[in-house]
């Protein structure tokens, strides 16, 4: 069965109500839940408003904290579930003016690492992947500024975006049964970036 519900997932009510619509449709079980949400406000650190703050804290944290919280016993009752997070390479490595991004990412991996370890005795794995840039309508304008783009390929290894299907291959891969012995994992899809130290622009 294919359905779909429409949540803003920053709002605590509509993250009960989906979770509510999810469990009558799915009889009270759920074998996955794909937690992919995520918003920036890129500016310095310091000009960031409570305000500002607060909705990125909501929609990039808050909204998988909770939202898994409302599928822990869904995932629970289907006795295999997987959990998978969205994060970022900005959990990892410093990024200029992500900071408050970054740090939603780096609650996420360890949010991962420690689902993986409580939820197991329930048979529920819990990973993430984390993306560098990648080929969305959300990047078009950064991305638009060409001396930036060459930047991010400088940065890339590989030198070149990555693909939505690059990113949602792998998602699929970690809530398939030949991931089954792997949890608490955060995978990065970025080309290499968050391991190039002075990797050099050309040759």
């Amino acid at each position: 069965m294919i359905s779909g519900s429409v949540c803003d997932v920053s709002v605590g009510a509509q993250r009960q109500e989906l979770m509510e619509t999810v469990s009558s449709n799915f009889g009270g079980k759920l074998n996955i839940l794909v937690n992919n949400v995520g918003t920036n406000i890129r500016k310095p650190m310091v000009e960031f408003t409570p305000e500002e703050f607060s909705t990125l804290m909501a929609t990039n944290f808050e909204s998988a904290f909770h939202i898994s919280q409302l599928a822990y016993p869904l995932l629970k009752a289907s006795g295999e579930g997987s959990v998978v997070f969205t994060s970022s390479v900005s959990g990892f490595v410093s990024l200029k003016s992500m900071s408050v991004h970054g740090v939603t990412k780096g609650a996420i991996n360890q949010l991962t690492k420690n689902l993986a370890c409580e939820w197991a005795k329930d048979n529920i794995r819990s990973n993430a992947v984390a993306p560098w840039y990648i080929k969305t309508s959300m990047v078009e304008q950064v991305l638009s500024n060409k001396s930036y783009l060459e930047e991010v390929y400088d940065r890339t290894p590989l030198r070149r975006l990555g693909e939505a299907t690059e990113v949602s291959a792998l998602v699929a891969f970690l809530c398939l049964p030949a991931s089954s012995y792997i949890t608490g994992q955060i995978i990065c899809i970025d080309g290499g970036m968050s391991v190039n130290g002075f990797f050099p622009s050309h040759g």
